[in-house]
């Protein structure tokens, strides 16, 4: 359960960086900070379209509309 932890608050540090270097970056930063700013965009775009083709491909879900009457 411990390891869990550990992996998901170095995850979370990792995703908050990320999120500081993208404001920092926007506001004339270093160039690493466009880097790591850059990095960390493609990686939620990645995210966003494997949620949206893993969607997709379920083949509905619970908000489908099945209407009873």
């Amino acid at each position: 359960m411990s390891m869990i932890l550990i992996v998901l608050s170095a995850v979370l540090l990792l995703v908050v960086g990320g999120c500081a270097c993208v404001v920092w970056a926007a506001r004339g930063g270093p160039p690493w900070t466009r880097a790591v700013a850059t990095a960390t965009l493609a990686a939620g775009e990645l995210v966003r379209s494997s949620r949206r083709s893993g969607g997709r491909r379920g083949g509905g879900g619970d908000s489908d509309g099945s209407s009873d009457g």
